[in-house]
């Protein structure tokens, strides 16, 4: 159909409004990455905006030499795909038999889930809770409150609920059982709100920080998170890498350090969110329904 002109200034505003958000979200990113790859010189005269000066990877070199990024990165990944692994098994447990007709009591469960969106323990009972189930400084600390969100748990329920019944009918007519029904039907056709689910628990683990900080008490079991928070408090970040001589930190700036820190915390996000995005198109279910 043709647009009107209002209509057409209509989507260009929003164009230009999405486009201004875009870029405040994404320079002050491209401002740290040209932080990390500039010299020091170049660092130290503050002449470094959107783009490099004086290239150098000096920094991310000393990064994965004099601090151990290399292992919270592993403990990162590892947090992120245990945890996102088992909040979504028991988030579509959840989701999936509240948002059945005939199971019974189905309308109390979801008011009692969502009770506790309103009413929680607080910090001090839930630590308690954790240290008599032997989970302090243990990724389980962080797996367990975090198993299932209210939030996420009622949008996959909805989605659910949204599924024809036609699908559910023929699919039980050709013999189909609950879990049959649940693994051949209504989860294919739920990639996409799947994906995005999955991609909000994968964040939510990936940037933990407050729970690291409160039930890990070991600094090897530490994440990316932490470990640059404590970076960019570090008055002495350069001159306290004792395994490097003074030939090779003379080369960086503690500001090229942090920014270089930051960069390796959110390129992964930035990288595996295109392939995610795929899943967020509408129409999965266009044409399961004929006649």
């Amino acid at each position: 159909m043709k647009q009107s002109t209002g209509e057409k200034m209509f989507y260009g505003l929003n164009y230009a409004i999405l486009a201004c958000a875009g870029l405040l979200c994404f320079l002050p990113l491209l401002h740290l990455a040209s932080l990390s790859l500039s010299g020091k010189d170049a660092v130290l005269s503050g002449f470094v905006y959107l783009w490099p000066v004086e290239w150098t990877k000096d920094s991310y070199n000393l990064l994965f030499e004099g601090t151990p990024v290399v292992q919270a990165f592993f403990n990162n990944v590892t947090i992120t795909v245990v945890g996102t692994a088992l909040s979504m098994l028991f988030t579509v447990l959840a989701a999936y038999p509240l948002s059945r007709k005939v199971f019974f009591g189905r309308k109390f469960l979801t008011l009692a889930i969502v009770f506790t969106m309103l009413f929680q323990g607080g910090l001090i009972p839930t630590y308690l809770v954790i240290k008599q189930l032997g989970l302090i400084d243990s990724y389980g600390a962080l797996w367990l409150p975090a198993l299932v969100s209210t939030f996420n748990m009622l949008i996959m329920r909805s989605f659910f609920e949204n599924i024809p019944d036609e699908l559910e009918e023929a699919a039980r007519i050709d013999g189909c059982g609950e879990w049959r029904l649940l693994m051949r039907i209504v989860l294919p056709l739920s990639l996409p709100m799947i994906a995005t689910i999955a991609l909000f628990y994968g964040v939510q683990y990936w940037n933990a920080f407050f729970n690291v900080m409160i039930y890990l008490n070991s600094p090897e079991k530490f994440n990316l998170t932490v470990l640059i928070q404590q970076m960019i408090r570090s008055q002495s970040l350069v001159t306290d890498m004792n395994n490097l001589g003074p030939e090779e930190i003379v080369h960086v700036t503690p500001e090229g350090m942090k920014a270089a820190g930051v960069i390796v915390m959110t390129l992964p996000m930035l990288i595996v969110y295109p392939f995610i995005q795929k899943y967020f198109v509408k129409g999965v279910m266009i044409g399961a329904i004929k006649g």
